[in-house]
């Protein structure tokens, strides 16, 4: 699977603009991308959607909002949302998704490594 390489580009800028000088991680998983903050993914993209973490306690508001469900084959993913790339074709759009997923990354202690 392929993912959109505009919006990979605007999402790469959004998390940049809203991570700061505290950085993220930008990773390739599952034919797309997705970007970690404080070791927490935020956002991602699949095809041409922005796949937004949200928390199980956002899913509705974010479901109301225009989001749809992440599904991964049969399962729907928890906490996790789909948006349509023409959903955030400004950037004002695309920052009311990002950066509340940044923050919620941050507001978490980092997870620690594997032993």
């Amino acid at each position: 699977m392929s993912y959109n390489d505009v919006l990979a580009e605007r999402i790469r800028s959004a998390v940049s603009a809203a991570a700061g000088p505290q950085g993220f991680r930008e990773i390739k998983m599952f034919g797309g991308l997705c970007w970690t903050v404080n070791t927490h993914m935020t956002v991602g993209i699949s095809a041409d959607d922005l796949m937004v973490h949200v928390g199980k306690d956002g899913t509705d508001q974010a479901l109301k909002a225009g989001a749809r469900p992440a599904t991964m084959g049969q399962r729907t993913m928890g906490g996790m949302v789909l948006v349509a790339a023409e959903d955030v074709s400004d950037a004002d759009a695309l920052d009311a998704w990002v950066r509340p997923a940044v923050d919620r990354a941050r507001a978490k202690p980092p997870k620690t490594g594997k032993k």
